[in-house]
């Protein structure tokens, strides 16, 4: 956002408190909630924030330190959990499992390019959304559009994929977590199978910690092996498109960062960790304040979410993006399922 750069700090606080604050309150309702009748904390911080979606319209005082919860403090919580995270997690995951993450992002692409063709919908649309679902939600839309040719479609599109990879994510974050109890998965497997299908992170923390710690755990760190990919993959989509001759990406457009500095904050904590410099009462700590920054979080992407919205666009990108989904799904949990 940029927002301390511009502003006073104290001018920034004082812009941001009215966001952040109903993103807390909603994240201690959830945490009383969880504590007194045994309910997902997670789920319950997202469904109060879906409830309370009026405070992210356009307008309110509460916009700007939603936006700040469900971007920045998810990274802080994200970045935190590094200091839970070693080595030997990633020898216990695999090295099948994590050519599974990796072949998933690979052919969920592929297949968006061929569904876009049966839903008569171009490549730009197809690569947007192919490369969101594979990858990072998001974050991946926004990396990607920097670098495919503006149209005067290029801003719907992107609003559009954003939209629908958050609602999608809020339905799988829910709707993912039965499903991996049904196919009677271990902690390991549940933690690939919604690490690798989820889109984004906030999701995919909150998905995973509702069924247990161990779960968030991996399922959090089989989901930064995905958000790894996306410097290859958008680097990948500029080559073929100047190669192809398919048209240049606006010059002036501001790009994101390829890769987000929360993963380099999570993996050099998970390298202290896995050196044995972080002492065991700082990692608890930090534990801690992971856990409540991502509450906090996920109340605020609760908050920002629309099941409105999508609509605005036609049937046949809603329905390009759901399969590119289901794909996802089904292919990760075939391959979850084969492996173990």
């Amino acid at each position: 956002m940029g927002l301390g750069a511009r502003l006073p700090t104290a001018a920034a606080i004082k812009i941001l408190f009215p966001g952040v604050a109903v993103s807390v309150l909603v994240a201690a309702t959830a945490q009383f909630l969880a504590e007194h009748y045994g309910a997902p904390a997670m789920l319950m911080a997202l469904l109060l924030g879906l409830a309370l979606n009026f405070l992210a319209e356009q307008g309110t005082r509460t916009v700007i330190g939603v936006e700040f919860s469900a971007k920045t403090i998810l990274r802080l919580g994200v970045a935190l959990l590094g200091a839970r995270i070693s080595a030997q997690m990633l020898a216990d995951l695999g090295s099948e499992m994590i050519l599974l993450v990796i072949a998933g992002v690979v052919v969920t692409i592929l297949f968006a390019m061929l569904a876009a063709r049966l839903f008569g919908r171009g490549w730009r649309l197809a690569l947007l959304t192919g490369g969101s679902v594979a990858i990072c939600g998001a974050s991946a839309a926004m990396a990607i559009a920097a670098v495919l040719p503006r149209t005067d479609k290029t801003d719907r599109n992107l609003a559009f994929t954003v939209i629908s990879v958050t609602v999608l994510s809020t339905v799988a974050m829910i709707a993912y977590p039965p499903l991996s109890q049904v196919f009677g998965f271990s902690a390991l497997e549940s933690g690939v199978f919604l690490g690798g299908t989820i889109h984004d992170v906030a999701q995919v923390v909150g998905a995973g910690f509702s069924v247990s710690p161990e779960v968030g755990e991996t399922a959090t760190l089989v989901k930064l092996i995905r958000v790894s990919m996306l410097a290859p993959v958008v680097l990948a989509f500029s080559l073929a498109i100047r190669l192809g001759g398919l048209g240049n990406s606006d010059p002036s457009a501001k790009r994101p960062p390829l890769l987000p500095t929360f993963v380099f904050g999570f993996l050099a904590l998970a390298v202290l960790n896995s050196l044995g410099v972080i002492p065991t009462s700082i990692a608890h700590l930090a534990e801690g304040f992971s856990r409540w920054a991502l509450l906090v979080a996920i109340a605020a992407v609760g908050i920002k979410t629309s099941l409105l919205k999508m609509m605005d666009v036609g049937g046949s990108a809603i329905a390009l993006i759901v399969a590119e989904t289901v794909f996802l799904a089904v292919f990760v949990l075939v391959g979850v399922h084969l492996i173990g």
